[in-house]
């Protein structure tokens, strides 16, 4: 049979900024991106869409944005500053995905101009996917607002929104073209969602940095204490290892291994199982703690290493399991969520256990009676500890 070969690479490059007060007027740093980024174009317009939560927060917001760009005009604000509601529900219901769609029509965003998302994983993960479909891309920045998207989901290629009830069923791997990390965001965060981002440094330590981990143990009290240098550390390390990864490794996933997901096969299917009540952070918590011990069952990692990772867990403040990961049969749906997490890969299941702290392993398989006993042994330590 004749054929015709094509062959070519794409090469991406972003950079993800760490700065405070990223709207002020004395901050030139996000007008000078926008004046360097080349384009063909002589009018570059730039679409804000924000998480509600974050102006109710900062309601001041809104006018700062408008007020720099009235000072510095690399690019042309729409004045029409978008609201969209935070947490899962923004991709839950695919109606938000449209409205982006429709504003970006609405407005000519074309594929020189910006969509910009300001907001935690689930809105950026909504208005990235938006973005990459809309004129076949047009240029997505990242404004994360929480920990867990600063130093985790909000630096990587993914976006998506969730679809027949399974999380993140709709998406594409599409780099933005900047991330801005302003850690003056995260003043105006609950503790329950400061503490939920920690969860994502705990487990890129885990398969990544023994040496990070031990930081991680010996600066738990500061980071429960909302010390900022401390988590301003934090960030930047967790996402300098996810970056890392990405560039090395698998960028859009073509096999079947998500080393990043560790922890993560249950904890997607504990929120869905909750309806998002428990957070994305809490659920990979339980699911780190789930998979550690498994690995300590399998004989991976040793009794002391595993204790280590769940005393961590817990003294962060992180429930270490839940009624929802218990196993009473084969039917159970955490078992259930097993065989989703290897639809989802497309392929064999590869899930990464531990080799030892800081070395994560990739297997194949997972003995249900020895996740059975992982998790029994996570409900008897919580149920003692309840009881003190």
């Amino acid at each position: 049979m004749e054929y015709l070969q094509q062959s070519f690479s794409v090469r991406f490059e972003y950079k993800t900024f760490f700065t405070s007060g990223l709207f002020e007027l004395s901050n030139t740093g996000f007008n000078d991106f926008i004046a360097a980024d080349s384009t063909s174009a002589s009018i570059k317009k730039i679409l804000f869409v924000v998480d509600q939560d974050v102006l109710k927060a900062k309601p001041e917001l809104a006018d700062k944005i408008r007020r720099y760009f009235a000072i510095h005009k690399a690019a042309q604000l729409i004045p029409e500053i978008v609201q969209m509601p935070g947490g899962e529900i923004v991709k839950n219901d695919e109606s938000h995905f449209s409205k982006v769609l429709d504003i970006i029509n609405k407005h000519a965003i074309d594929r020189h101009s910006y969509v910009a998302a300001i907001g935690g994983g689930s809105i950026l993960d909504m208005v990235g996917y938006a973005s990459a479909v809309a004129h076949r891309g047009v240029k997505h920045i990242r404004i994360p607002t929480t920990v867990l998207s600063q130093n985790d989901s909000g630096v990587g290629v993914k976006n998506s929104i969730n679809y027949f009830g399974k999380k993140n069923f709709l998406g594409t791997f599409v780099p933005p073209v900047a991330v801005f990390n302003d850690d003056q965001f995260l003043l105006t965060l609950s503790d329950r969602d400061y503490r939920s981002g920690i969860a994502e440094a705990i487990k890129v330590s885990l398969i990544k940095d023994a040496t990070f981990f031990e930081w991680l143990e010996s600066n738990a009290e500061a980071l429960v204490a909302r010390d900022m240098p401390t988590m301003k550390y934090l960030i930047k390390r967790c996402a300098e290892l996810h970056l890392n990864h990405i560039a090395s490794l698998d960028p859009f996933e073509k096999g079947s291994s998500r080393p990043l997901d560790f922890g993560h096969w249950s904890a997607h299917k504990l929120e869905q199982l909750t309806n998002f009540k428990v957070l994305h952070g809490e659920a990979v918590a339980m699911g780190i703690a789930l998979d550690t011990v498994y690995s300590s069952l399998a004989g991976r990692i040793s009794a002391e290493e595993s204790n280590r990772v769940v005393n961590l867990i817990k003294k962060i403040g992180f429930e270490i399991t839940h009624p929802l990961l218990e196993i009473t049969g084969d039917d159970s749906p955490i078992l259930i969520g097993l065989q989703e997490f290897r639809e989802h890969l497309g392929g064999e299941l590869t899930i990464m256990l531990l080799e030892r702290i800081g070395v994560g392993v990739e297997v194949h398989e997972m003995n249900p009676q020895l996740i059975k006993k992982a998790s029994e042994l996570l409900k008897n330590e919580h149920t003692a500890l309840s009881a003190v």
